[in-house]
This record gives C-alpha cells, sequence and structure tokens, in this order.
C-alpha cells in the first residue's frame, strides 16, 4: 500500500532509495476518476523501477487545468485511492500546473507520461534529461479519458437527471 508524503518527506525518501541505487519512476496527474487506462500506466510504470512516485494535482490546480467542475473528488479522496493501488508507492500532492518543481526535487531516473503525448512536445523532457533520467512513453491501450466518462454521466441514455448530478447529491457535495 502506498503513502502519502510532503514534499520534504519524499525528498528525504527518493535519497535514500538513490544511496541504495534504487531505479526511482514519476508520473502524475490528476487521477480524478481512476479508470483501467490511469491503472495499467501506473502498473507499466511500476515494472521500469524499483519505486513509484505519483505526482497528484491538488485541487486548486485541477481547477486552474480543467475549469471550476473539476475536480470531482477532493485531493485527499483522489490521494486515499491512489495509495490503495499496489503498484503506487509513494503520492505527493503538487500545486502547480505542471510538475516540473516536484520533478526538479525529486530528480527520478524515469518519468512517465500516458500514450496521449505521444508525438506532442513534452516541457518536462528537458529538464528530466538534465540530470540523467529518462523520459517514456507508456499507451495505456484502449482510449479512456475521464473527461469524456464525466460527459456520459452528465447525460446518459434514457436518464431524465444526470447520474454526475445523482451521485453528487447522494454525496453531499465533494
Amino acid at each position: 500500500m502506498g503513502k502519502l508524503l510532503t514534499l520534504a518527506q519524499a525528498k528525504k525518501v527518493r535519497a535514500a532509495l538513490k544511496a541504495s541505487k534504487k531505479t526511482v519512476v514519476f508520473t502524475n496527474g490528476v487521477f480524478d476518476l481512476l479508470h483501467k487506462g490511469h491503472e495499467s500506466i501506473l502498473k507499466k510504470s511500476k515494472k521500469l523501477g524499483n519505486a513509484l512516485f505519483v505526482g497528484l494535482n491538488s485541487d486548486a490546480s485541477v481547477k486552474r487545468i480543467k475549469g471550476p467542475s473539476r475536480p470531482i473528488f477532493g485531493e485527499k479522496i483522489r490521494a486515499r485511492m491512489l495509495c490503495s493501488l499496489p503498484s503506487v508507492n509513494y503520492v505527493v500532492i503538487f500545486n502547480e500546473r505542471t510538475p516540473l518543481r516536484l520533478l526538479s526535487s525529486l530528480k527520478p531516473d524515469i518519468h512517465v507520461k500516458g500514450g496521449d503525448w505521444k508525438g506532442k512536445a513534452l516541457p518536462e523532457r528537458k529538464l528530466v534529461g538534465s540530470w540523467g533520467g529518462k523520459v517514456r512513453i507508456v499507451d495505456s491501450g484502449k482510449s479512456i479519458s475521464t473527461t469524456e466518462l464525466i460527459a456520459k454521466m452528465k447525460n446518459p441514455v434514457g436518464s431524465r437527471r444526470p447520474a454526475l448530478e445523482r451521485f453528487r447529491a447522494q454525496e453531499g457535495g465533494k
């Protein structure tokens, strides 16, 4: 089971792993509604090294990136869900739009991005390369989008009241 760490704690763990010559892998994202694509990327990422750190966008960061209706789940719930996955060793919440500051602090050996980044300019590539790290693009299989899942929940076929609205009402908001 993974562990939620502060940045200071994560830096200490990273230093210990480096001293033990362990390969550290890092990936990041919103992970708002965990789905098969997330699971696949996390499993494949973990197989690339000894320890997997997941950078998790904070609630404020998600709102800046995705808009005022996101995240669906708060950062503590999203972190807890990630920590429950066997492939995840550590979760660190970050407030910025990109993980550049977190990457600079942890200096992972491998930084993983999902297949949706294939062929796109990756701002982290130069930074990760500056300490000899590598960037890997990992395919999650069939493309699944949290944004598309949310759209389907808002307008399910044959429903008078959107599923997401029903869920939020049952859960008392977030």
